[in-house]
C-alpha cells in the first residue's frame, strides 16, 4: 500500500482502481478557519495511515482527497457534487462550518457517507450523515450552568460571526440562560474575517454583562481577544468560547487569553490513557515541527475512525448498510469511549481555562 500523504503535499487528485477508497477531505485552508487547516490535515493523515497499517477497509487502501472547505460553500458543495457524481470519492469527511455543510449536505444527498466532524448547533437529520462533534446540549448548556453555579456569572453578551452556527447556538445559549435564571444583555454578529472589534467592544463594556459567549471563528476570534485584552476588558469580564482552541491561544497571544475558557471533548492535555497515546503517535509521526494538536484537528482523525469502524461493522461503504448498523456502535478513540446515537457521537465534554497559550482542563461537564 501507498501511504497517505502528508499534510501540504495531497493533491487533489483520486487514486484508481477497486483496491482504493477514496475519502475526500474537506478542511479550511483559507479565510477566518485556515488557522485550524493543518492540524485537521495532520491528525486525519494520522488516521489514515493506521487504518492502511492495519489493512486498510474492506481490503481497500483509504486515500484522503483534501477539498478546501474554507472556500465559498457553494464552491465546496459544487466540487464534492463533482467528485461524488464522477465515482471519484467514496465518502467525505472533515471539519469545516456549518455554512458548508448545509450546501453540501443537499448537493450529496446521501449518495456516500458524510462524516460531520465539527461541533456544531445540532438537529442535523439528513439520510447519510454521521456526526462526530459537540451538540449544545453537551457542550453550551452545562459550560452556562457551570459558569452560573459556581463563578455567579448569569449576565451574558453574545458577539457571534453572522451565518447558522453562531446564531442557532445562541438561540439555544439564551433559551438555557432563560432557564437558569441567566440574561443575555446584548447580542450581536459581524460578517466573516472581521478584523476591527472597537463597535463591538464599546457595546460590550456598555452592556454590564458579567461574561462574553464569543461565537467567532479562527482569525476572528484572535482579532475579538487581542482587542479585548488591548482595552483591558478582560480585567471585569470573563469570556467562554465552545469553539477556540490551541492555535487561537498562541495567535491571541498570552497577555490576552486572561480570563478566557472553553470546553470540548478533548484537550491535548487531558490526561487520559488513549489522549496521551494519541499525542505521542502524533507527534512521533510528525515530529516537533508537527502543527499543533487541538479537538478540531482530533475531531478529523474521528471522522476517519468513524467511516471506517462503521464500514466494518456495516461490511460495506454504502449509505443505506452503514446507517443500519450505526445505533449503538462504540469504539476507543483519544476522547475516550465513544458511542453512536442517532447518528451522532456521544462523548464526555471537559472545561478549560486558558493558562497563558495552553488549556488547563477543570473539570468534566
Amino acid at each position: 500500500m501507498t501511504p497517505t500523504p502528508a499534510p501540504g503535499r495531497a493533491t487533489a487528485v483520486p487514486a484508481r482502481g477497486s483496491e482504493v477508497l477514496n475519502v475526500a477531505l474537506v478542511v479550511p485552508l483559507q479565510g477566518p478557519a485556515g488557522i485550524f487547516g493543518p492540524s485537521c490535515e495532520s491528525c486525519a493523515t494520522l488516521a489514515a495511515e493506521e487504518v492502511n497499517a492495519a489493512g486498510g477497509v474492506l481490503g481497500r487502501e483509504l486515500n484522503l482527497v483534501p477539498v478546501d472547505g474554507g472556500a465559498p460553500p457553494a464552491v465546496v458543495a459544487a466540487e464534492l457534487d463533482a467528485l461524488v457524481s464522477a465515482g471519484a470519492v467514496d465518502a467525505v469527511t472533515g471539519w469545516h462550518i456549518s455554512a458548508v455543510r448545509e450546501a453540501v449536505a443537499p448537493r450529496i444527498r446521501g449518495r456516500v457517507p458524510y462524516a460531520y466532524t465539527a461541533l456544531y448547533e445540532g438537529g442535523e437529520q439528513r439520510p447519510g450523515l454521521f456526526l462526530t462533534g459537540e451538540t449544545p446540549d453537551l457542550q453550551l448548556g452545562p459550560s452556562l450552568s457551570w459558569f452560573a453555579e459556581a463563578a455567579g456569572v448569569r449576565r451574558w453578551t453574545i458577539i457571534g460571526d453572522d451565518y447558522v452556527w453562531p446564531r442557532r447556538s445562541a438561540q439555544v445559549a439564551t433559551e438555557h440562560l432563560r432557564r437558569i435564571g441567566g440574561t443575555v444583555c446584548d447580542e450581536m454578529y459581524v460578517p466573516l474575517g472581521t478584523e476591527d472589534f472597537s463597535r463591538v467592544l464599546h457595546r460590550v463594556e456598555a452592556s454590564g454583562c458579567d461574561a462574553v459567549l464569543m461565537l467567532l471563528i479562527g482569525n476572528d476570534a484572535v482579532e475579538f481577544n487581542r482587542a479585548f485584552g488591548t482595552v483591558g476588558l478582560d480585567r471585569e469580564i470573563l469570556r467562554f468560547s465552545s469553539l477556540i482552541e490551541e492555535n487561537v491561544l498562541l495567535a491571541s497571544g498570552p497577555e490576552n487569553t486572561r480570563g478566557l475558557l472553553t470546553s470540548a471533548g478533548y484537550f491535548e492535555d487531558l490526561a487520559t490513557a488513549s489522549g496521551l497515546d494519541f499525542a505521542a503517535a502524533h507527534a512521533h509521526r510528525f515530529g516537533p515541527d508537527a502543527p499543533v494538536l487541538n479537538s478540531l484537528g482530533e475531531s478529523c482523525y474521528e471522522g476517519v475512525r468513524l467511516l471506517t469502524e462503521l464500514m466494518r461493522r456495516a461490511g460495506s461503504p454504502e449509505v443505506p448498510a452503514m446507517t443500519a448498523v450505526a445505533e449503538g456502535l462504540a469504539y476507543e478513540s483519544p476522547r475516550g469511549t465513544v458511542e453512536v446515537h442517532g447518528r451522532h457521537l456521544r462523548q464526555q465534554v471537559f472545561l478549560a481555562v486558558a493558562d497563558g497559550v495552553a488549556w488547563d482542563v477543570v473539570q468534566q461537564l
